[in-house]
């Protein structure tokens, strides 16, 4: 006898011992029961009838019962190694460390109990899927008797007969394999099975981190804000699924281990945030595509509309309400204008391989308006030119006038919108930008015409002048 079959008839030796002595001690001393319990407990005895009993159950990775406890169908023992490697979470990335599950009576799941042992590096059950002769002799002294038993436990893994079979009671659905909905026989009929292996080894570490001395430490550093060496982990949205009620065990075994307790991870879409720069792309104005698109501009309109069809006095309380809602229309036109001046390289707005050309059909006034940065570029001296005169701002102004009217669908009053100081409101700072040109400009290697020397005012004041 070597020392591994040995160390093989210890553990299996001490595990019946420990079954026998649990049922001796709920007994008193005189129950006759008692000797029936030593016969039945004998080290030869004990594993024949296991092994008798071991067709009561099947070990399973994959199980229909979590579906329905009452479906009858096919349960599948599949070691996950054996299975193909994919990018995606499953059973695959177990490996060899995996718990195996079983189902069946629950009578007889101390005999999976029972080829969990462990001795010489692996389970028993492993030991005698590979026929390990060392295991094998553990089993019985005779070899014949030794490979039936052998035989009658690994049979546990082993698909029922009669083929693979599905239940009413089980989910079913048809999975489209060929290119013709319409056609039958291109669809197969998949029936989805519980990874039940798969859901303990999710199982573990949630309930370590949920329960574990450690956690609870992280957690109460967490909840006082003070610091702490560990690591707190946390697990948002979780859902807990109960099955089997109070008899958990008619699930399966790792399903009574867990005590019917199966953690479902939150399964949720992503919340898409729109970003809130959209870019004119392939568009001549900036109003229609972009402003509009604005949330709070669009419950704004929405609001404004509203009140215009209300039809009420007017009076000063009406043109301030009304004034106020203009307002903040404003407020949102000088906010995109402010993402697009500081947020975008400058000279985005002219054709170039950079852009592909996706902006040049944007209007100059509004290039002039959302791109003066491209005043700054060398071979931009015209555009500078454009920017420095000042007749944008007045042509923003009627382009948002425009815009507004349609969106009001004319209810605004001629002139509200129009007669503005748009200069005012769209440069916010004039003088600001005009000493940053000439810093940018006195950067720069090679000089060009940016006509920087004049005020506005200067200029506005020319132009006046001009017969």
């Amino acid at each position: 006898m070597t020392d591994n079959t040995r160390s093989w008839q210890a553990a299996i030796a001490l595990f019946i011992q420990d079954r026998l002595q649990a049922k001796l001690d709920k007994l008193p001393d005189d129950d006759p029961k008692r000797a029936e319990l030593l016969a039945q407990h004998q080290y030869d005895a004990w594993i024949e009838d296991a092994a008798r009993r071991a067709a009561q159950i099947q070990a399973v990775t994959h199980s229909l019962k979590p579906i329905h406890p009452d479906a009858r169908g096919t349960n599948l023992y599949v070691e996950p190694a054996s299975l193909p490697a994919l990018e995606e979470l499953g059973s695959h990335t177990l490996g060899t460390a995996f718990a195996g599950d079983v189902v069946g009576n629950a009578a007889a799941l101390d005999v999976y109990k029972f080829l969990k042992l462990e001795a010489n590096g692996r389970s028993l059950l492993a030991a005698l899927l590979a026929q390990d002769e060392a295991a094998l002799q553990a089993l019985h002294a005779d070899p014949a008797q030794a490979q039936a038993s052998r035989d009658a436990f690994v049979g546990l893994t082993q698909p029922r007969a009669g083929g693979a079979s599905s239940h009413p009671l089980a989910k079913q659905l048809y999975w489209l394999t060929g290119n013709d909905p319409c056609a039958d026989g291109d669809y197969e009929l998949l029936a989805p099975l519980y990874a039940t292996s798969l859901a303990h080894a999710v199982h573990v570490p949630i309930q370590e981190d949920r329960f574990g001395e450690a956690n609870k430490a992280a957690r109460q550093a967490r909840r006082e804000r003070k610091a702490h060496d560990g690591v707190f982990h946390d697990y948002p949205w979780l859902a807990v699924q109960k099955l089997g009620g109070t008899k958990p065990q008619n699930i399966s075994q790792l399903n009574s281990e867990r005590g019917g307790v199966n953690y479902l991870l939150a399964s949720l879409p992503p919340a898409w945030k729109a970003s809130e720069m959209r870019l004119p792309v392939h568009a001549e104005s900036v109003f229609d595509r972009v402003f509009s698109a604005r949330p709070w501009v669009k419950s704004t309109v929405r609001q404004l509309r509203k009140f215009l069809e209300s039809n009420l006095e007017p009076n000063q309380e009406t043109r301030q309400r009304r004034e106020a809602y203009i307002e903040t229309l404003l407020d949102e036109l000088v906010s995109m204008a402010g993402t697009f001046q500081q947020t975008m390289p400058a000279g985005w707005t002219r054709p170039g391989a950079d852009n592909e050309g996706r902006f040049q059909q944007l209007a100059r006034t509004e290039q002039l308006w959302l791109d003066p940065l491209r005043a700054e570029l060398p071979d931009e001296a015209d555009f500078a030119r454009e920017w420095m005169g000042m007749d944008w701002p007045a042509e923003i102004g009627k382009r948002f006038a425009a815009w507004l009217n349609a969106q009001l669908e004319n209810k605004l009053p001629v002139g509200d919108a129009e007669f503005r100081e748009w200069k005012k409101v769209l440069l916010t700072d004039e003088d600001s930008f005009k000493q940053q040109l000439r810093e940018l400009r006195d950067r720069l290697d090679t000089p060009h015409d940016i006509p920087i020397r004049k005020t506005h005012a200067e200029l506005v004041a020319e132009r006046e002048d001009t017969p």
